[in-house]
């Protein structure tokens, strides 16, 4: 009786792990397979039969998602070699101090065998002795004896044997030397005419006008100081002057 009620009690325990939810066996209750007339083989052939169903069950399979290996962008790193760099940096500086109006001790030469087109701009000064197509600005004095076609801009401005088509604009003095010719308005806070102008001359301060100068257009001065043997054809008006000439006359 032991025997068979250890065994009893071994599958019953097999059956309630295996078949989670069904119909435990009571341990309360005494099988006496002897009295009872228990098919051994039979209880087995059951038990064989719940395994089966148990090992019949359908197991969901598991599904491994794919991975997917995001792209690795790679930064681009432009390497600037030290040359490239230290030029961007000169010209950066130069049109920095062009804006900001500082004057370099530094004179740029232009030679007499050289043609450029395009315009120019500088910090420092020029020195053109060649030919420049084009508009000339500088923060220094420029000084030309070749040629330039377009208009310039300088803190002074110094023509000696050169031929000049453009506007000269200059914050402080404009000399024109003797044999050299000037095609365009002359803007200046004082200037010296030894040379050839055509167009108006506007200085805020004075004028002279020397012995082998000929002027085709008006001046407007404080003052002028005219040479014996100057040409003017034009009109010339101290409009800066201090004087209060309606004053003078009246209304």
């Amino acid at each position: 009786m032991g025997l068979f009620k250890d065994f009893k009690e071994d599958f019953s325990q097999a059956v309630n792990e295996l078949v989670p939810g069904g119909e435990t066996l009571d341990d309360n209750v005494e099988v006496d397979t002897l009295s009872n007339n228990v098919d051994v083989k039979s209880e087995l052939n059951k038990l064989d039969g719940l395994l089966e169903q148990v090992k019949e069950e359908p197991v969901k399979p598991v599904v491994e998602r794919p991975v997917v290996e995001q792209p690795v962008v790679k930064e681009r790193v432009v390497e600037v070699k030290p040359e490239v760099k230290a030029k961007e940096e000169s010209l950066r500086m130069d049109t920095m101090a062009v804006e900001s109006n500082v004057v370099l001790d530094e004179t740029s030469v232009i030679t007499a065998s050289t043609t450029l087109t395009g315009n120019l701009a500088s910090a420092g000064s020029f020195d053109i002795q060649g030919t420049v197509n084009g508009n000339v600005s500088c923060n220094g004095k420029l000084v030309v004896t070749g040629v330039i076609n377009g208009n310039s801009t300088s803190s002074e401005f110094f023509a000696d044997v050169a031929k000049i088509e453009g506007e000269v604009v200059s914050t402080g003095t404009v000399k024109i030397g003797a044999g050299s010719v000037i095609i365009g308005n002359i803007s200046a806070t004082s200037a010296v005419i030894a040379g050839a102008v055509k167009g108006d001359i506007d200085v805020q301060g004075p004028v002279v006008v020397d012995t082998s100068a000929v002027i085709m257009g008006n001046i407007k001065s404080r003052s002028v100081q005219i040479n014996n043997g100057a040409i003017i054809e034009g009109f010339c008006s101290q409009c800066y002057a201090d004087v209060d000439v309606q004053g003078i006359f009246g209304k």
